[in-house]
């Protein structure tokens, strides 16, 4: 790739804002994730109600998806940014100052879903100002924001634990949040090629096509395996291999970087040779990690396996989105504001899977069991379908055909 020519075919400073309101909308998304281990210890939660707590940020990414990649379409995706980033304070400030039951707890967990659905806007927000040639690449890089998880991971404990309290982490989220909301606004520029506003008919358009179901199937493996991994891990940690709120978030950080900075690799090699040859490698081999993880093996096994199964989720993120703009590209909103929300649906599963598993048998191993054969039958489905889509719409492998239009 010639650096100079992606540099020049985009805007740079969108591309920067598109990433940071990402990055701190994923941050603060994710909140509940190490700080469940500290807030079961005050409320008692069983494993279920433990999985419900971080599942329910994810389910509310995925109802409000829809609705910020509907605004996106309407108003424009910086517009949406700028409303998902102020309507992100509310939960904040709920739980800081108010919430002091799990009710209320569940509550604040379902709304801190407009962070989660800052994909909705940040990622038609990049890809409007890139040919299709780079849109694995830009897509990564504003994808990359879900690395905004480290940052929960490494510190939420750590200030909770400090402060004698998990609430200020929320009053203080605020300060990154506002800073963020102030810098995208100055610096984030709608793309000028910024499609008519769709119909509700175009939108039953496209979900009238088979393709756009399979596009949610394969990102709620990946996006929403990172997601509720990410989410989970700290209570995993802590529950089988007994480590401390802190250290459990420690352990799940080192896993979380892998799926994060390895997302805009994902698009970068999809680019070069395709996203289906990608993803096909990518769902064998989390397939195979997820069934060795099963045998809940020592610590440090566990972690390696962990690191590079993230690994392969956050390729395979950008992966996904690297063949997206090219089946959609004059859909992009709405597709995204779709397969975006079914990233969160695998991510509310996947806690609950593992939480209710183990909760019902005692141990992690048939949850994971379960996630594995999920991976596989991903990769059967990947394998079926891609000889269709290169007649019509993609080029070989999942390179993007320079020549053709997008596909009926």
């Amino acid at each position: 790739m010639n650096r100079q020519s992606f540099l020049k075919s985009g805007h740079t400073p969108t591309l920067f804002s598109a990433f940071l309101y990402f990055d701190v909308s994923f941050m603060v998304w994710v909140l509940l994730g190490p700080l469940a281990v500290i807030i079961a210890g005050e409320y008692d939660l069983n494993a279920a109600q433990k999985a419900n707590l971080v599942a329910l940020p994810t389910l509310g990414g995925s109802i409000l998806r829809l609705v910020l990649g509907w605004m996106t379409d309407y108003i424009g995706p910086k517009r949406t940014g700028q409303i998902g980033l102020a309507v992100t304070t509310l939960p904040l400030l709920w739980d800081w100052f108010y919430a002091d039951s799990l009710q209320e707890l569940y509550i604040v967990a379902l709304l801190l879903g407009v962070a989660g659905a800052s994909f909705a806007a940040a990622l038609p927000l990049a890809s409007r100002w890139y040919p299709p040639q780079y849109q694995g690449l830009a897509m990564g890089i504003a994808g990359a924001g879900n690395s905004g998880t480290i940052f929960t991971t490494l510190f939420a404990n750590r200030i909770a634990q400090h402060y004698g309290s998990w609430e200020i982490v929320f009053g203080l989220a605020l300060i990154p949040i506002c800073i963020t909301f102030i810098l995208f606004s100055i610096l984030a520029k709608d793309s000028p090629n910024r499609p008519a506003p769709k119909k509700w008919a175009d939108y039953r358009a496209v979900l009238r096509q088979k393709d756009t179901w399979l596009f949610c199937l394969f990102y709620s493996v990946t996006f929403g395996g990172f997601v509720g991994m990410s989410n989970y891990l700290t209570i995993f940690f802590n529950t089988q291999y007994g480590l401390s709120a802190v250290r459990a978030a420690d352990f799940t950080t080192l896993c979380v970087v892998a799926g994060s900075f390895f997302r805009p690799l994902g698009g970068w090699l999809a680019d070069k040779i395709g996203g289906i040859r990608m993803l096909l490698v990518l769902y064998g081999a989390v397939g195979a990690l997820l069934a060795l993880i099963s045998t809940l093996p020592p610590i440090g096994i566990a972690t390696v396996l962990l690191f590079v199964m993230m690994m392969c989720l956050g390729m395979g993120n950008g992966s996904v989105f690297q063949l997206v703009p090219q089946r959609f590209p004059g859909e992009i909103g709405i597709v995204t504001g779709i397969v975006g929300a079914a990233g969160g649906l695998g991510g509310f599963f996947l806690p609950k899977i593992l939480g209710n598993l183990k909760m019902s048998l005692g141990t992690f191993t048939p949850g994971f069991l379960v996630l594995s054969a999920i991976a596989f039958a991903s990769l059967i489905i990947m394998a079926a379908v891609q000889s269709n889509w290169k007649k019509t719409w993609i080029g070989e492998g999942g390179k993007v055909r320079l020549e053709g239009a997008a596909g009926a």
